[in-house]
C-alpha cells in the first residue's frame, strides 16, 4: 500500500503565483507546514496573505471552522533564501515554464535539502526526463502537475520521466489522494495526458470554421447543448487564451515531430499574431469589450410538422426521437432497423454522420434526400443538433427533416455539408487520441477518462463514449474522416483496431 507523506513533512513551493500559491493552499489546508519562496521582491508574503484571506473567506462560509482556518494560515510561512529550505520534504516548483531554470533550481536544490527529499515539478508541458538529466540524483524528481485553480481542481497528474523511483512516483500519488485529490499515473510524453489528448477538441472545431461548416457560436453551442460540453471550443480557448493555447498545441506539435495529428491552426496563429488573445485582450473568437454583442448561435426557422414520421429500430437517437416526440404529441409509427436510418418523413431519410458527406453518402447509397445529424451525449436530453444536407436533397424534404427535429423540441443547426459535423468528429479523435495514449503506455485507460473528465471537466471520459457509442462506430468515423481529407492525422489508433477486430470494449 502506498503511504503518503505524513502531516509534519515539510513542503516547499518555489513560485508564489496563481499556481504555486494554490499549491501551496492545498498543503497547508492538508496540514503540513509549507514555506513559500519566491524571487520576487514581497511576493511570498503578498501570496500568504492571500492564502490566509482565503481560510477566513472559507471559515465564513462554513466551509472550516475559524480555529481551522487560523490553525491552517499558521502553517504557512514566506521564506527567501533557498537554503531556508532545508528541511523540506517535498519541494514542488511552479516556475517560469523554461527548461533551464527548472534545472538550475533542482541543481541548485540537491545541494541543500536531504537526501530523501523528493522533487515534484508543476510543468505542464516540458519534459520531465530532460529537468532530470541536470540533476545527480534524478530518480527524485517526478512530475506533480496541479490544475488551475489548484484549490478547485480534482484532477493532478503524476508523471514519470525515464529515471523516476517508481517509489517516488507511488508516493506522491498517495500523497495527494492524502490531500483530496485524484490523482492519475502518467508517462513524461509530449502533453503528458490531458494537454495532448484535449487537442483535438480545439482543432476540429477550428478545421470547421476553417472550412465555414458554421461560425464559432454555433459550433459552440452544438458541442454544449449536443455534446454536453460545459464549454464549447472557441470560448474555452477565448477563456484560456490563445498566446497559452497557441503555444502548448505549438510545443506538443513540435515535440511530435510535425505529426499531422496536432497541427496548429492558421486561424489561431492569425489570432495571436493580432493580438486578439481572447477575454483578457478584450477580443477573441468573440468579442468582450464593452458594448459587444454576444452572436447568437444559427438557428433554423420553424418548419412545418412533416406527415407520415417513421421512426426506424431502437439506436439511441431512434429511441430518443420517439419518446420526444410522444411528448410532444406527435404522430409517428414505429418500423423495424433499416440499416442505419434513424427516421424518414416526406421522402427525407436522416441518419447519425458517419464521417461521410450526405453529399458522398447520399451518393453511394443511392437515397437523394440524406439529412444527416450529428452525435449527442444524450439524444433525449440534447437541445440542439448540427445537421448537413446532401446537394442532392430536395429542398421540400430538407425542410420536412428539419420539421421532424423541431417537432421533437429540438433546436436545428444547419451546417454546410461537412464532413463529421461537429461533435461526432470531435468525440471520434478525442477517443482516438485517449486511445493513442494508452497504447503507448502513458496511461491506462481508466486514467485518461479521469483526467479528462476532471481536467477539462469533459461530460464523460472520452474511451467510455467511445465504448458507448461503439468502438466500430467511431473506426468507421475516423476512416472517412480520413478518406475525405486524404491525411494522417486521421489514422486509427492500434488500440481501437484491435478491439474492433476482437469484438471488446476499451475498459473491457
Amino acid at each position: 500500500m502506498n503511504i503518503p507523506l505524513s502531516k509534519q513533512a515539510v513542503i516547499a513551493v518555489v513560485g508564489a503565483g496563481a499556481m504555486g500559491a494554490g499549491i501551496a493552499q492545498v498543503a497547508a489546508a492538508a496540514g503540513h507546514p509549507v514555506k513559500l519562496l519566491d524571487n520576487r521582491p514581497e511576493a511570498a508574503e503578498r501570496a500568504v496573505a492571500g492564502i490566509r484571506a482565503q481560510f477566513a473567506k472559507m471559515a465564513e462560509k462554513n466551509k472550516l471552522t475559524k480555529e481551522a482556518a487560523a490553525a491552517a494560515g499558521e502553517r504557512l510561512t514566506a521564506v527567501h533564501q533557498l537554503s531556508e529550505l532545508a528541511d523540506a520534504s517535498l519541494v514542488v516548483e511552479a516556475i517560469v515554464e523554461n527548461l533551464e531554470a527548472k534545472q538550475k533550481l533542482y541543481s541548485d536544490l540537491e545541494a541543500v535539502v536531504g537526501g530523501d527529499c523528493i522533487f515534484g515539478t508543476n510543468t505542464s508541458s516540458i519534459s520531465v526526463t530532460a529537468i532530470g538529466a541536470a540533476l545527480k540524483r534524478p530518480e527524485r524528481l517526478a512530475g506533480l502537475h496541479f490544475f488551475n485553480p489548484a484549490p478547485l481542481m480534482a484532477l493532478v497528474e503524476i508523471v514519470s520521466g525515464l529515471a523516476t523511483d517508481r517509489a517516488v512516483a507511488e508516493t506522491l500519488f498517495a500523497t495527494a489522494v492524502a490531500w483530496g485529490k485524484t490523482p492519475v499515473y502518467a508517462k513524461s510524453t509530449p502533453g503528458f495526458i490531458v494537454n495532448r489528448v484535449a487537442r483535438p477538441y480545439y482543432a476540429e472545431a477550428m478545421r470547421v470554421l476553417n472550412e465555414g461548416g458554421a461560425d464559432a457560436a454555433t459550433i459552440d453551442a452544438c458541442c454544449r447543448e449536443a455534446g454536453g460540453f460545459r464549454m464549447g471550443p472557441f470560448e474555452l480557448m477565448d477563456m484560456i487564451g490563445h498566446d497559452v493555447n497557441f503555444a502548448v498545441t505549438r510545443s506538443v506539435w513540435n515535440a511530435f515531430y510535425n505529426d499531422q495529428r496536432f497541427l496548429p491552426s492558421l486561424i489561431q496563429q492569425e489570432l495571436v499574431d493580432a493580438g486578439f488573445l481572447g477575454k483578457k485582450s478584450g477580443r477573441g473568437f468573440y468579442d468582450y469589450r464593452a458594448g459587444a454583442v454576444r452572436p447568437a448561435p444559427d438557428t433554423e426557422t420553424a418548419q412545418a410538422v412533416p406527415d407520415g414520421i417513421v421512426i426506424y429500430g431502437e439506436s439511441a437517437a431512434a429511441k430518443a426521437l420517439a419518446e420526444r416526440l410522444r411528448a410532444q404529441d406527435v404522430s409517428f409509427t414505429r418500423c423495424a432497423a433499416n440499416g442505419e436510418l434513424v427516421a424518414a418523413a416526406d421522402g427525407a431519410a436522416l441518419y447519425v454522420t458517419d464521417g461521410r458527406t450526405a453529399t458522398r453518402r447520399a451518393a453511394e447509397s443511392g437515397i437523394a434526400n440524406t439529412v444527416l445529424i450529428d452525435l449527442a451525449l444524450d439524444y433525449s436530453k440534447a437541445t440542439r443538433l448540427a445537421v448537413s444536407v446532401a446537394a442532392q436533397c430536395a429542398i421540400p424534404s430538407a425542410a420536412s427533416a428539419i420539421g421532424l427535429l423541431q417537432a421533437a423540441g429540438i433546436a436545428v443547426s444547419r451546417f454546410t455539408d461537412v464532413p463529421g459535423l461537429a461533435v461526432m468528429r470531435s468525440v471520434a479523435m478525442l477517443a482516438n487520441e485517449a486511445a493513442d495514449a494508452v497504447n503507448q503506455r502513458v496511461c491506462d485507460a481508466r486514467g485518461a477518462d479521469s483526467a479528462m473528465r476532471l481536467g477539462v471537466n469533459y461530460p464523460c471520459g472520452p474511451l467510455a463514449w467511445a465504448d458507448s457509442v461503439g468502438l466500430s462506430k467511431i473506426s468507421e468515423v475516423l476512416a472517412n474522416l480520413g478518406q475525405a481529407y486524404g491525411e494522417d492525422r486521421y489514422r486509427i489508433s492500434p488500440l481501437i483496431q484491435q478491439k474492433v477486430f476482437s469484438g471488446k470494449n476499451i475498459h473491457d
